[in-house]
């Protein structure tokens, strides 16, 4: 990247590989990594940056492929200046970077049931831009405002007809960076809210491949959602029910699997590169349309270059599609 970088308070590293701040610990690095020491440092950042630079917000990785050929953008990771939680009023404020676990534990000890997040993996940050959701409750649920740095520098507040949530996304803006959001739900008895919460995790655990690496549910659900990202359970279909009808659980690719636990969980079994695992999620959908006509759509983001020309496989699994 040729393009000058602005002078900065937080860190700003250049050529950084990624693969370390993704669960799935693949992929190649970003032309340039920038950690804002707070919200000024960032909107002043992003306010000097050549409007022509792409700018891509990175949060804990939890749900995310980085290509074998890195990404050609400066990644904005949000860190310690961001993460701060507090609770007034009946609401609860958490930075973009807090962990959407911690925001379910301590808006529980408040009383506040926000017990949906416990198990979502990620920040608030990707919750909110993803409109996360579990146990039949999303983001918008409990949605009440949020923060952002624009593209041009400029800190906006949205409300939820400025995001606009859909099923597993929104409208937010290439390039703008949320900062912090402001949610609230209904009332609770903190004790309750914690064992609610303890289920939640044993059933979790019980059920999904928690101790491997993986980037969470692999494939959105390929039925039946409202455009506030309600589930209508009478038509919904599960991703790993027509990933298992297409015998696919299990599968391998080099390093990568579909977990023989839960046939929706992609998994680096330790030596799998991006190529191999977008490559056998390309597999999977393949076989699955070929068996059912169903369509998946990723729920895993994938970003950046592929490999060097020849280094590849995933393209040519790709051209077959």
């Amino acid at each position: 990247m040729s393009a000058p970088m602005p002078a900065v308070r937080g860190k700003l590293t250049p050529q950084r590989p990624l693969a370390d701040l993704t669960w799935l610990r693949v992929g190649g690095p970003a032309d340039w990594l920038f950690q804002p020491a707070d919200e000024a440092d960032l909107a002043q950042f992003l306010a000097a940056l050549d409007p022509q630079v792409r700018v891509f917000p990175m949060g804990v990785g939890s749900n995310l492929i980085v290509r074998d050929g890195g990404l050609r953008a400066v990644v904005i990771r949000l860190g310690r200046g961001f993460n701060g939680i507090e609770v007034a009023g009946g609401r609860v404020t958490a930075g973009a970077a807090a962990l959407d676990a911690h925001v379910a534990r301590r808006a529980a000890e408040a009383g506040i049931d926000l017990t949906f997040l416990r198990t979502i993996p990620g920040a608030i940050g990707g919750a909110v831009r993803m409109n996360a959701g579990c146990y039949g409750t999303y983001t918008a649920d409990a949605f009440v405002s949020a923060r952002a740095v624009t593209r041009a520098g400029e800190v906006v507040t949205l409300d939820a007809g400025d995001l606009n949530f859909h099923y597993r996304q929104t409208d937010l803006p290439d390039g703008w960076v949320l900062t912090s959001a402001v949610l609230q739900g209904p009332e609770g008895d903190p004790a309750a809210l914690a064992a609610r919460m303890e289920a939640q995790l044993q059933k979790r655990d019980e059920t999904q491949p928690t101790k491997e690496r993986t980037a969470g549910s692999t494939f959105r659900n390929p039925a039946g959602f409202s455009s506030t990202g309600r589930a209508d359970d009478t038509h919904e279909l599960k991703a790993w029910k027509v990933i298992d009808d297409a015998g696919m659980r299990g599968a391998r690719r080099g390093g990568a699997q579909m977990s023989p636990k839960h046939s929706n969980f992609l998994v680096n079994t330790g030596s799998a590169t991006a190529a191999d695992l977008e490559g056998l999620g390309e597999e999977v959908r393949k076989k699955v349309f070929q068996t059912s006509a169903i369509q998946l759509e990723w729920e895993i983001m994938r970003v950046g270059e592929p490999a060097p020309a020849g280094n590849d496989p995933v393209q040519d699994t790709l051209k077959d599609q």
